[in-house]
Order: C-alpha cells, then structure tokens, then sequence
C-alpha cells in the first residue's frame, strides 16, 4: 500500500470508531457528557475572543496606526484570520487533552471496550492512580508545549500575503493532525506502562496512518458544527484502533459471538 492508501486507511480509522457506537452506545454516550462540559468552557473563550477581535488586532498591528485607512484595514483584517486561525489550532488541541483529562474514567473505560473487542491487551500492566495521573500531566503539558512553539511561528507566517491564507492552514492541520493522534492513543500506550516517548517512536513508524487519522479528527472537529463534542468518543476508539496498528497487534474488531 502506498503512502497516499496509508494516509486514507488512517482517516477511516475515525470512522470505524464512529461505527462503535452500534457496538456500545451507552458507553460511548457517557463519552459526551465531559466533552460538553469542557465544550461550554472552550466556546465561552471563543467567543470573547470574536467579541473583542478588533481590540486584539488592532493592538497587535499597532505599527499601522498612522497608516492610510485602506492598508491599514488590510493589515488588521490579516491580523485577525491569523489570530482566529492560531487560536483555532491551540484551542483543538488543548481543547482535545483537556477533555482526555476531565473525562478520564470514561475514555479509559471505552479505550479498554475497544481492545477487549480486538482481542484483549496482553501487555497491560498495573500503574498506580497517582503515578499514571503525574505521567498524563507531564506528557500533556509537554503536548501543550509543542502546541504553543509551532503555534507563535504560524502566527507570524499568517500575516504574509497569500501562503498566510493558503500554507499555513494546510501545515496547522497537518501538524494539528499529528498531535492529535499523539493524543488521542495515550490510553492504550499507558495501559501497556509506556510515556509519550514511546507514543512518538511507535507512530513514526506508522505516520502516514497517524496523519491521516489525526488530520480527519483536527478537520471534523473544526469544521463540522460540534464535531469535536459528538465525536470525541469516536476519536478515542479509533486512537485506540491506531495505537493497536502501530503495536503490531489485530485492530479489527472481532465479529460478535
């Protein structure tokens, strides 16, 4: 399979986790209720920032103060696609760790279904509340970390004419893309007693899949009205589903006895 058919194999893990909820609807339901609640945070933040977008942008393009209207307009208008389109990569991510956080108990629960489904976890091992809780905290602020250094550059990048509007999305999604699945396969790695180290070297063998399916999940979080609510439990099977690929072991669900 070439890497183009890898890229789509990856994609359609997300909607093979979509598929999961004929399986367990109950428990991929229950996935919904922490994401609404970090939802309503996330959106109150959002939408503040539209409310006082022309105050931020102008602050940050202070430099055209004195300048003709017409050009100065421009420069604001570009600010402000920057600005949203920064804010809107680092509130997807975050925004995706954050809910992994509060929700927990529940994603580990329906993380755990879907290898149960694929024939079990041979590898599991028993780490402590407290210790995978202080694992989790240190690899997701290492995630947010990278998120916010890519993120300054991009920002920077959006005020170029033209490869502001046309490559930097493209790059954010990818890049979006490849954090997200970092993300998104942290509870089957965990279980098996492995860090974000691990995480990295696993799906670098694997980064066509992993970009295909983290770039679906960045792209339907964003652009399909609450997407990134209806479909986060969808998004934690199919990280489950990839992280298994990436492990060498079966990801095809078994067909029910």
């Amino acid at each position: 399979m070439g890497i183009v058919g890898r890229y789509l194999s990856g994609a359609r893990l997300l909607a093979r986790g979509l598929g999961m909820y004929a399986r367990a609807p109950r428990l991929l339901l229950l996935g919904l209720i922490p994401v609404v609640i970090v939802a309503a945070v996330f959106i109150a933040v959002l939408v503040l920032l539209l409310v006082f977008i022309e105050q931020i942008t102008g602050g940050v393009t202070w430099f055209a103060a004195d300048w003709p209207e017409t050009p100065r307009a421009l420069i604001r208008l570009v600010a402000g696609v920057a600005i949203i389109g920064t804010a809107t990569l680092l509130a997807t991510i975050t925004f995706t760790q954050v809910t992994l956080a509060v929700g927990d108990p529940v994603y580990e629960r329906i993380s755990k279904q879907v290898e149960d489904w694929c024939g079990g976890a041979p590898a599991e091992v028993e780490i402590g509340l407290w210790r995978s809780a202080r694992h989790s905290l240190v690899d997701s602020a290492k995630l947010i970390g990278v998120t916010v250094v890519t993120g300054i550059p991009l920002f920077l990048a959006g005020f170029i004419p033209v490869v502001g509007q046309t490559v930097v999305p493209v790059t954010g999604a990818t890049i979006a893309g490849w954090l997200l699945a970092l993300e998104l396969v942290s509870a089957p790695f965990t279980r098996r007693g492995m860090r974000l180290v691990h995480r990295r070297r696993a799906l670098r063998r694997h980064r066509p899949e992993a970009l295909g399916f983290g770039t679906a999940v960045f792209l339907c979080f964003t652009f399909i009205p609450f997407g990134a609510i209806l479909l986060m439990p969808a998004a934690v099977a199919g990280g489950t589903l990839l992280a298994r690929k990436a492990l060498g072991l079966p990801f095809q669900p078994r067909a029910r006895q």
